[in-house]
């Protein structure tokens, strides 16, 4: 009766056990495969940051490899600057005779103006015919233009600046304005020229004529 009692008190403990045992094994068994996805998930996350690093490299690489080209770029840049400015130097050496003739004629120089101004005109000697023209708030390039009157006249046509030459003055106009941009300009043979005619006027055509006398008729 004893013995019979202990063995079904081993057989309760075993069967307690049992039931023990499993929940434990289950849980052990969920823990591992936590485990393995956080593992899996790191994994997975660290290709990514890897595949981004590797993509992030390649277009600095392509920018790296892109510099000799900028380089030459620049360099064609320059050097076709360069070509447009000696074909610039080219197309104003070509001068008319004609045109160089009225050059020759130019009065240059710093020359007083009206209202206290004064302009300085200076001939180009690397490229005869042409004129640097600076005053005040101005600056021109200009070349001489034929005219049916005879007056000299210099223009810079990009600027749409004339400079217009008499015998006894020469004057500033900006086309573009439409206003003149200094007057009664002298260099000192105008200012011998414009004297001379405050001395003896030319006669207006407006001033009457003098009157005619008629030759008296010889009595008979």
């Amino acid at each position: 009766m004893k013995t019979q009692s202990i063995t079904t008190l081993a057989a309760a403990l075993a069967a307690a056990f049992l039931l023990c045992a499993a929940p434990i094994a289950h849980a052990e068994t969920a823990k591992k495969s936590d485990r393995e996805a956080v593992d899996k998930t790191k994994a997975t996350k660290s290709a990514a940051v890897k595949a981004a690093a590797a993509k992030a490299d390649k277009p600095a690489a392509k920018k790296k490899a892109e510099k000799p080209g900028v380089t030459a770029s620049r360099t064609n840049l320059k050097s076709a600057a360069v070509n447009v400015a000696a074909g610039m130097q080219a197309a104003e050496a070509a001068m008319t005779p004609a045109e160089l003739a009225i050059a020759e004629q130019v009065q240059v120089g710093k020359m007083p103006c009206e209202l206290g101004a004064s302009v300085t005109l200076t001939a180009d000697v690397k490229n005869p015919g042409y004129f640097d023209l600076q005053g005040k708030n101005f600056s021109y390039r200009m070349f001489p233009v034929a005219t049916s009157t005879g007056a000299i006249r210099l223009e810079d046509q990009k600027a749409g600046a004339v400079w217009l030459q008499l015998a006894n003055k020469s004057m500033l106009m900006s086309q573009k304005q439409g206003i003149r941009l200094a007057d009664e300009c002298t260099s000192p043979a105008q200012l011998v020229v414009a004297q001379n005619l405050k001395l003896n006027p030319p006669a207006s055509i407006l001033d009457a004529p003098p009157p005619v006398v008629a030759n008296p008729v010889p009595a008979k």
